[in-house]
């Protein structure tokens, strides 16, 4: 009976462990199949970039910069009826800013606004988009407007008032911060008789809830929401204003925006000609086969060095291109040279990412660690150096989209997607890959990842 019940013991401990095997090997599996699934995704990736998919719009139709493929300079001159006052440089300047608005609503960050007071004229240079070959001025003053929809909605979406009934907009300072609850900066909004009865009811039935301040609204675009403040009280008498933690720069922009909406004028388009490209496509071809050359080198340099990191680093590398130019493609971003320098500068990050990585997984490796072993500890030692050089390089990136305009908020765009998308394809899908592939017990040798000691797991 004894011996009957030890041999059942021993069946059910051999049973668990062939489960456990058994569960292991299905795992095992998962585990090696990862890299070809992040293979595949990569390369139908690369293939929807290059040529686009559906509503998707690849790199053969993405929207170039002037710098690269020229584009368009048209004259809007206020028109003026007779009768009328004659715009001040303050309303022009404010339509500018509308323009400045539409143009940045539209992803464009690749334009130049002149303005002509003597003349009251608005000198608008813009690239072509990726699918216009002629310039049709009255599309681009639908594009651009004449001075935009200024409209005050309640949180529901309805119209509270309308920049017609907007006598004025300034941004003022308060030399006395005790009078209202403000801080330095703050906007003075004035409206006619019938604008101050339409916003005294609305403010008395808001009260406590935030009415939206927008430039021709789209419900789907937060964009054309300019400020959104909240109502304290109901406000009689046709004066209000506009608080909170304002820079001066935020406060005539603000107040110039809403001016816009409610100036008197039109603009109408006098004037268009052709731009043609600073430095041209022979410029591009240039640049795009240098970066050819220069990527084959890196990865021809990274499989040798590195060996099976390397070879993992070339697909990280690709990936991390593809989404760049989808980040680029998709929105229809328009790509200047000075953003191709901002993709160049961050792949040269993503390798830098790669080799820090490969690098602390050889040390480990040569420590005496096992393979698998050292992969985990490699990557989790190296990801503090590869986080601190990509947010650095996020926050100069920031910066420059910020505080620049042009071709800085080009370079700026594809600098902080290059640092975004090195994060997903540098540290995480190279994690993915180079785990993948060590289940496979030839490629667990340590000599494949450049390290010295001959041992396995």
């Amino acid at each position: 009976m004894k011996n009957i019940f030890i041999c059942v013991i021993v069946y059910n401990v051999d049973s668990n462990q062939k489960t456990k095997r058994k569960g292991m090997i299905v795992s095992m599996k998962a585990r090696k199949s990862t890299f070809f699934i992040v293979v595949i995704a990569i390369l139908a990736l690369s293939y929807v970039a290059a040529f686009g998919l559906g509503p998707i719009k690849g790199a053969n139709n993405m929207r170039m910069g002037m710098d690269i493929n020229g584009g368009f300079e048209a004259v809007y001159q206020a028109k003026i009826k007779p009768g009328d006052s004659k715009p001040t440089p303050e309303e022009l300047d404010a339509v500018k800013r509308v323009f400045e608005l539409r143009m940045e609503a539209g992803n464009n960050d690749d334009y130049d606004i002149a303005v002509n007071n003597a003349d009251y004229m608005i000198i608008v240079q813009s690239p072509w988009k990726s699918d216009e070959k002629d310039f049709d001025p009255t599309k681009a003053m639908e594009e651009l407007g004449a001075t935009g929809h200024l409209t005050f909605r309640d949180p529901s979406g309805e119209i509270i008032v309308e920049g017609k009934h907007v006598v004025s907009a300034k941004a003022e300072v308060n030399n006395n911060q005790t009078s209202f609850d403000t801080s330095k900066y703050y906007i003075s909004l004035e409206f006619n008789d019938e604008g101050a009865a339409l916003f005294a009811d609305a403010t008395g039935r808001l009260v406590n809830q935030s009415i939206a301040i927008c430039m021709d609204y789209d419900p789907e675009n937060q964009d054309t929401i300019i400020s959104n403040p909240r109502v304290n009280g109901r406000i009689d008498g046709g004066k209000a204003v506009i608080t909170g933690d304002f820079t001066q720069a935020e406060t005539k922009r603000t107040a110039g925006i809403i001016s816009a909406g409610a100036l008197p004028f039109e603009m109408e388009c006098i004037q268009s000609s052709t731009v043609s490209p600073t430095l041209g496509k022979n410029a591009l071809n240039v640049m795009l086969l240098a970066s050819l050359i220069a990527f084959i080198l890196v990865c021809l340099f990274m499989l040798f060095y590195y060996r099976l990191t390397g070879f993992v680093a070339c697909f990280a590398l690709l990936l991390q291109i593809v989404c760049q130019i989808l980040a680029l493609s998709i929105p229809q971003y328009p790509l200047t040279l000075s953003g191709i320098a901002a993709i160049i500068l961050s792949i040269g990050m993503g390798v830098d990412a790669n080799i820090i990585s490969a690098e602390r997984i050889k040390e480990e490796i040569n420590a005496g660690k096992t393979v698998g072993g050292a992969i985990d500890a490699g990557f989790h030692r190296a990801f503090s150096a590869v986080f601190d050089g990509n947010m650095t390089g996020a926050l100069v990136a920031i910066v420059m989209m910020v505080m620049g305009s042009g071709t800085m908020k080009s370079f700026g765009f594809s600098l902080l997607t290059g640092m975004l998308f090195n994060f997903l394809a540098g540290v995480w899908s190279t994690r993915l890959m180079t785990k993948s592939l060590s289940a496979y017990e030839s490629l667990r040798k340590p000599a494949l990842y450049g390290a010295r000691r001959a041992k396995n797991d």
